[in-house]
């Protein structure tokens, strides 16, 4: 007899019923989906803003401007290669032809702004259509496309990066392919 119960579909569904119930009812599970809320709502993810690249100070800094005024963006979760080290004028190089498969115009993601004034941010690039690579709906996260060609390195936990992860992807990418400063050891770090 007991076997026919615990083999029931109604005995199934009793418990998992009261499985469901428990996590939904758990103060840890509430507060876990109150925090998923709060990081995926849109007023918790910073807005957008467009701009023009004025000039391209290395290989994780520009200047953009809009509108009469001018802001510094530095790339966040990335320390790329000085323009004095080795590999340096390559890194500027390889971000400026990023750039150059767009319009002129990037998108910035601003997280925050650091010690020197810098606004700290996200860079993306909407490249023209028909660029080989890349489709037309598409854009290069500059941010990733650095680190993931050896350029930069990531750096973990930093400046609230929301796409850190791809960053950190990238990164593996490069040491795999053993791609810029991966592939010669001899290369200081940033």
């Amino acid at each position: 007899m007991w076997k026919k119960i615990l083999n029931s579909p109604a005995f199934l569904l009793a418990c998992v019923t009261v499985f469901i119930a428990t996590v939904l009812l758990s103060p840890k599970t509430k507060s876990l989906i109150e925090a998923a809320a709060n990081f995926t709502s849109p007023h918790a993810m910073p807005q957008s803003q467009e701009w023009t690249i004025a000039s391209v100070a290395d290989g994780d800094t520009i200047t953009v401007k809009r509108d009469g005024e001018t802001k510094k963006i530095r790339f966040c979760g990335i320390d790329a290669i000085e323009k004095q080290q080795k590999l340096g004028p390559q890194a500027k190089s390889y971000l400026q032809s990023l750039i150059d498969k767009g319009d002129g115009a990037v998108m910035v993601i601003p997280i925050e702004q650091d010690k020197y004034g810098r606004t700290v941010a996200e860079v993306f690039v909407k490249p023209r259509p028909g660029t080989p690579g890349y489709r037309s709906e598409e854009e290069i996260f500059l941010n990733g496309e650095m680190v993931r060609a050896g350029f930069a390195r990531h750096i973990p936990n930093s400046d609230n990066c929301p796409n850190e992860l791809v960053i950190e992807q990238s990164q593996q990418m490069a040491i795999a392919n053993r791609t810029g400063v991966w592939n010669d050891y001899n290369v200081v770090p940033p």
